[in-house]
């Protein structure tokens, strides 16, 4: 029981400790690690057993252009003071993922599809955190371009973007309060 305790606080610790890491140290993640990641999301759980995710690991060329795009996004064909500082930073970000979602014209199976989906992304970034790996879920504008999914050869009919998703390992861990459960929970009789 000892044991089992101690597996269990280790858990909450792990669930507890995980934050979106917006600055990264320079040293790529190996990609064996994001694919043991990937190999546990697909995990999730899902209604119906419809497995709706895709996993699109970003190389450098891709990379490269989707931060053309958000850059693009971002800016506005304004000029941008910060231009320089958000090229600067995203071309710092060290490993870049997208996540996908089958499509469905059937809104509850669509809904529960997407569901799935944002319990695999956690799946991914729970594994990664434990390793030491920090993600930033992002859903900008960019995830809602219709460029962004040519670059990545999406059929935007077939998919929808859950989320780009930045890791590497952590430069800054953010501290974070949350609610505590009284104020979230209503027991009902």
């Amino acid at each position: 029981m000892k044991e089992v305790a101690r597996d269990l606080d280790a858990c909450g610790e792990m669930l507890r400790s995980r934050r979106t890491i917006h600055f990264f140290q320079p040293e790529k993640v190996p990609i064996e690690l994001i694919q043991d990641a990937i190999e546990l999301a697909r995990w999730a759980p899902n209604h119906r057993l419809t497995e709706p995710w895709h996993f699109y690991i970003l190389g450098e060329e891709t990379v490269a252009k989707t931060v053309d795009l958000i850059v693009d996004i971002k800016s506005s064909g304004e000029v941008n003071p910060n231009r320089d500082g958000m090229l600067n930073r995203l071309q710092g970000v060290p490993g870049w993922l997208v996540v996908t979602c089958r499509k469905s014209e059937d809104p509850l199976l669509q809904q529960e599809d997407y569901a799935a989906c944002a319990c695999a992304a956690q799946n991914m970034m729970l594994y990664l955190w434990q390793a030491g790996v920090g993600v930033k879920w992002t859903t900008g504008k960019v995830i809602r371009d219709v460029r962004f999914f040519d670059l990545l050869g999406v059929n935007r009919d077939e998919e929808t973007v859950v989320g780009l998703f930045w890791y590497g390992y952590p430069q800054v861990i953010p501290q974070q309060n949350r609610r505590g459960r009284e104020a979230i929970t209503s027991l009902l009789d």
